[in-house]
């Protein structure tokens, strides 16, 4: 890459992390709405790490406001609860919302895309590995034990950033309406510390959906929006 390129892309994102922000406004649902002043998550923090920079360039990386402060908010409790796990996240939508090929939802900043947390052969946590090969994560797949390779997706740690998320959504006075998961890797929580607490208080999917969802689950969120006209 040549430094020019470095230096533009590098701006590019200077300018991204200090948009003016107002709090965001929903309207509609995740399938059928649009967002105003959609924020866009960092391209990376202590843990965690966006599924490509270019994405975020591109606009494919904005929220609602208020699911901005839950997920980061979610990550900085990771950063002690799993101290040594990295997390990575995929797309979330566009800072207008609306369509957002090709996804069927991420339409009014409440859905986020988030890749699964791996570990490999030596028992370290890695990223997932994200390019323009795989179509950035989106076309990996994981058998139904949750291994790729010499990788092997850890699902204690899944089931805690949920556990996170939904903890951090509840206080800052919204919900997690659903969470998709391919049913076959739904299984593997059960044996986690938190899947009393997630079995009670989270809906994950039961069918399948128009992808597998095994190389990223899919967190729709719950807040205040404003009917679609």
């Amino acid at each position: 890459m040549s430094r020019l390129l470095i230096i533009v892309l590098s701006m590019l994102l200077w300018f991204a992390n200090t948009e003016a922000r107002e709090p965001s406004v929903c309207y509609g649902s995740t399938a059928n709405g649009r967002l105003e002043n959609g924020w866009r998550l960092p391209s990376g923090g202590a843990n965690f790490q966006s599924y490509s920079t270019m994405g975020g360039i591109l606009g494919r990386t904005y929220v609602h406001s208020w699911v901005h402060s839950v997920v980061l908010e979610a990550y900085s409790e990771l950063q002690n609860t799993q101290p040594d796990t990295i997390f990575v996240y995929g797309e979330t939508g566009k800072k207008k919302g609306g369509e957002f090929e090709p996804h069927k939802t991420h339409r009014n900043g409440l859905s986020v895309d988030f890749m699964v947390p791996v570990r490999n052969d030596d028992g370290d946590s890695v990223p997932l590995p994200t390019s323009v090969l795989n179509k950035w994560g989106y076309d990996l797949e994981f058998d139904s034990e949750g291994r790729l390779d010499d990788l092997r997706i850890d699902f204690d740690a899944l089931a805690e950033h949920i556990y996170q998320l939904h903890r951090k959504a509840k206080e800052n006075g919204g919900d997690i309406w659903r969470v998709i998961l391919a049913p076959e890797l739904q299984p593997h929580l059960h044996h986690s510390p938190r899947w009393p607490y997630l079995e009670t208080n989270v809906q994950f999917s039961t069918g399948r959906s128009w992808v597998r969802h095994d190389e990223h689950y899919h967190v729709d969120f719950v807040a205040s929006c404003e009917p679609e006209t």
